[in-house]
């Protein structure tokens, strides 16, 4: 139940920015160099992708790998609505399996990325969410200097 309270919490606020549509200069801004918020929402899905993918005890597929690939490829063409929309698409998918996760399966062991990392489904799960979360702040935080910057 965590995992979903917090997933539902990092869906209302990039609800909430995806509200406010915010301009390609602003999408794609690194104040100071930081990442931009388009790249914290492309990486927010990409990994929860990724992460519930080992969760289920699966490996990557290339369209996953390419994705991964990509995801520090800026492209400003991509407006706000359609990466906010794609973020919370995947969040949507991540709350469906985490709620469709057995209980029994949750200390089963798995394995992550290509060094073959060992974890569980439950640290999977928890880690999923919590990096999400860390991504939001993120995304919230930089629309909110960004915005602040503009002339």
């Amino acid at each position: 139940m965590p995992v979903v309270h917090s997933l539902l919490q990092v869906r209302a606020e990039l609800e909430t920015l995806a509200a406010s549509s915010l301009p390609s200069e602003q999408l794609w801004a690194r104040p100071g160099g930081a990442a931009s918020v388009g790249f914290h929402v492309i990486h927010l899905a990409g990994s929860l992708d990724r992460l519930l993918t080992y969760a289920r005890g699966e490996g990557l597929n290339s369209s996953q790998r390419a994705a991964l690939e990509a995801e520090n490829s800026a492209d400003p063409i991509r407006e706000s609505t359609a990466l906010f929309n794609e973020a919370l698409a995947a969040i949507d998918l991540a709350i469906a399996q985490v709620t469709a996760t057995p209980v029994e399966t949750l200390g089963e062991a798995r394995r992550v990325g290509r060094g073959a990392l060992p974890s569980t489904v439950r640290g999977l799960l928890f880690h999923a969410a919590e990096h999400a979360q860390r991504h939001a702040g993120q995304i919230v935080t930089t629309a909110k200097v960004v915005a602040a910057r503009r002339p």
